[in-house]
């Protein structure tokens, strides 16, 4: 598939596949025109690497766990990096948990402030 299917199909900009590109990340043949192809798999890629990106990891980080994905290939060194990227994916998920509880805190003041006209607590 061209890069602009590729882009459609995953909703990532046809600049960000090109990042993802030169970043060693996603690989694409040149047609003899010079236009970029990419087999089927490239969305499945393409979805993982915006799951790792959201999640924090940086391009150099997915580009080290990737042969694991691909290739199963894997050193004790990786397997230490991937648990280290769990942890921190676990405190961060943590923290977002503790906010949106100090949040619903907060909006059940407010909605107490709103419905009896006293300031909030």
């Amino acid at each position: 598939m061209r890069i602009g299917e590729l882009a459609t199909r995953t909703g990532v900009s046809v600049r960000a596949l090109r990042y993802y590109e030169e970043q060693h990340l996603l690989a694409s043949e040149r047609s003899p025109s010079g236009q970029r192809r990419y087999p089927d798999s490239a969305v499945d890629r393409v979805l993982l690497i915006q799951q790792l990106y959201a999640a924090g990891l940086a391009s150099r980080s997915i580009v080290e766990l990737l042969p694991c994905v691909v290739t199963g290939e894997v050193t004790p060194e990786l397997l230490d990096r991937l648990a280290a990227e769990r942890d921190r994916i676990d405190t961060q998920i943590g923290n977002l948990a503790s906010t949106r509880d100090r949040l619903d805190t907060i909006i059940t003041a407010a909605a107490t402030t709103l419905q009896t006209g006293r300031p909030c607590p």
